[in-house]
């Protein structure tokens, strides 16, 4: 019986760790995915990735609720790229990859952490309707999900976006605080974010390290981020 016993324990910790890397993947399915919709502007499909409680961390300001998400990508979003239109219009290019994802989910399967990158390319071709524009960017994620039902979703997608460069200039001639962050929250602002992060971030030429979910993968020590440096040449 300590044999079978042992043995059924074996199987427990086994289908345990199977169902962990099988969340994995759902979970990387969503976050890809999420890619693919922000690339043609798929606004409604992004809306429905998220948990009713979900929220978006995004150029200093906190959307919560399925009101605010649907706020910033249905009536700020769509409204601004695709006049309305949900899905691709006529030459508009936002490609958003999604790369070097680490995930990590808790003991009881209800909740997950992610880390990731995008490096955006986008831009507005000069034959399309509108102020033609071509410009790089690049960010970091550190997102939450939690699962309902048995399906993953989002709860918070933080999107950190570290630079942005003009394609002609690229990011070494960026201005400093050159996409200005949230000021104003909701209803005051309508399109405005339920809440501002403080203190707000700050983009390129500021470097700074959003702190990771996870230990460090071989020591097991909390990452330190010393950021002492990372924002030597601004003021305020």
């Amino acid at each position: 019986m300590t044999d079978i016993a042992a043995l059924l324990t074996r199987i427990d910790r086994l289908e345990h760790e199977l169902a962990i890397q099988q969340d994995i993947h759902q979970i990387r399915r969503v976050q890809y995915t999420y890619g693919y919709f922000i690339d043609k502007s798929q606004y409604n499909e992004v809306v429905d990735l998220f948990a009713d409680s979900g929220e978006v961390w995004f150029l200093g300001g906190i959307y919560k609720g399925k009101a605010g998400v649907r706020r910033l990508y249905i009536e700020r979003f769509q409204t601004n790229f695709t006049q309305g239109h949900n899905g691709p219009r006529y030459g508009w290019l936002l490609d958003h990859p999604q790369l070097q994802t680490v995930i990590d989910v808790a003991p009881d399967r209800k909740t997950a952490k992610l880390r990731g990158r995008s490096m955006m390319q986008a831009g507005l071709h000069e034959t399309a309707q509108g102020n033609q524009r071509a410009w790089w960017e690049g960010g970091i994620y550190e997102n939450e999900f939690v699962r309902e039902d048995g399906i993953w979703k989002i709860k918070a997608l933080r999107y950190y976006p570290f630079w942005h460069g003009s394609f002609a200039e690229g990011w070494a001639k960026t201005p400093i605080d050159f996409v200005p962050m949230a000021k104003t929250c909701y209803p005051q602002d309508p399109l405005g974010p339920d809440q501002l992060i403080s203190p707000a971030p700050r983009l390129w030429p500021a470097t700074d390290i959003v702190p990771f979910h996870y230990p460090h993968p071989v020591t097991g020590r909390p990452i330190v981020a010393d950021n002492s440096r990372a924002r030597e040449g601004f003021k305020g």
